[in-house]
């Protein structure tokens, strides 16, 4: 399932990245985003949704949210 499918309030293991985009990849993985880490849908919105990895909030758009498997 995608992180755009998550319950908001539910905390998620990230399984994986499916991304062929090795820039966005980077990206993620600098936010904290990668394989075994914990990641909660904070606030779901139209455009996406407001996560939290560690200790910190992150507004991502739906394309983002579509990469994050959990």
């Amino acid at each position: 399932m995608t992180l755009r499918e998550a319950e908001e309030g539910k905390e998620y293991v990230i399984s994986r990245i499916e991304t062929d985009d090795e820039e966005l990849d980077s990206f993620l993985f600098s936010l904290g985003c990668y394989s075994g880490e914990m990641i909660t849908v904070v606030r779901r919105r139209k455009s996406g949704c407001v996560v939290a990895i560690k200790d910190a909030r992150y507004n991502i758009d739906n394309q983002l949210a579509e990469a994050i498997i959990i």
